[in-house]
């Protein structure tokens, strides 16, 4: 069995485990797991599948980073925690809570609906597949090269996290950009209308993100009868990122 890859944070039995978004890591979420560590919760950053340092594999989708999930609890002995997931971390924290409630105290969901999206992550995905290592020997040029496909420099900056050297004088990535440039739609999938889960929900949504529309409500409340929307201003999609301040009090402020 392969387990996920996680930075553990503290000790004790109160665990808090953070799913990180779609080509991210999770030790994005370092900063707010430091400050949870201070208030007692044992925090779990994990990274998964193809994504960090977790295994690669072929096989793709919710149904596996559920099943990664339960695995890395059951390996680890959690028999209950309080999960948060951003953007593709909460569609999987939304899967995992639905099909195996009997672990999840409470479930915080960072700016993603239980809906369907289209994919628009391709030109980020053509980016990071076009680069080539042979020729990009520092990190100033896979900026560079990156800039033709992505035009932000903020999103750039988050991408090139996943930058590291395989070995001396060679740069790689540690997603599995193969395998993930095929996997816009399943990224985007909705929820399975039969999947519930009854127990404290809280949504996040950033104000200027789009992500989370006020017609979602009734989806929310069909999969999350017991769900909570609070609304972080001055932020979008990277929420936790933008305005971090009002993201930790809204938690802070809902969880037990």
């Amino acid at each position: 069995m392969d387990l996920l890859n996680s930075l553990i944070l503290g000790s004790g039995d109160r665990h808090l485990v953070v799913l990180h978004g779609f080509l991210g890591m999770g030790d994005n979420w370092k900063t707010h797991a430091k400050r949870w560590e201070s208030q007692g919760w044992c925090v779990h950053l994990l990274d998964q599948r193809n994504h960090g340092r977790s295994f690669w594999s072929n096989d793709f989708g919710y149904s596996f980073l559920a099943s990664d999930l339960k695995n890395y609890l059951d390996y680890h002995k959690i028999e209950k925690c309080t999960l948060l997931g951003h953007s593709m971390g909460g569609k999987t924290a939304m899967n995992f809570s639905s099909q195996y409630p009997e672990y999840i105290t409470q479930l915080i969901v960072a700016d993603i609906a239980p809906k369907e999206y289209n994919s628009h992550h391709q030109q980020i995905l053509n980016g990071l597949a076009s680069l080539d290592f042979s020729e990009l020997k520092s990190r100033s040029s896979v900026d560079l090269a990156l800039a033709t496909y992505v035009k932000e420099q903020s999103v750039r900056q988050f991408l090139l996290k996943n930058l590291y050297w395989e070995e001396k004088g060679k740069l790689g990535l540690r997603i599995n950009i193969k395998v993930l440039k095929e996997a816009g739609n399943l990224i985007g999938e909705g929820l399975a209308s039969h999947y519930i889960f009854n127990g404290p929900t809280l949504f996040l949504r950033g104000i200027l993100s789009g992500y989370i529309l006020d017609e979602d409500h009734l989806a929310l409340k069909h999969h999350f009868p017991n769900y909570a929307l609070v609304d972080i201003e001055q932020a979008g999609h990277w929420l936790h990122a933008e305005n971090p301040t009002a993201f930790l009090k809204a938690i802070e402020e809902w969880w037990v």
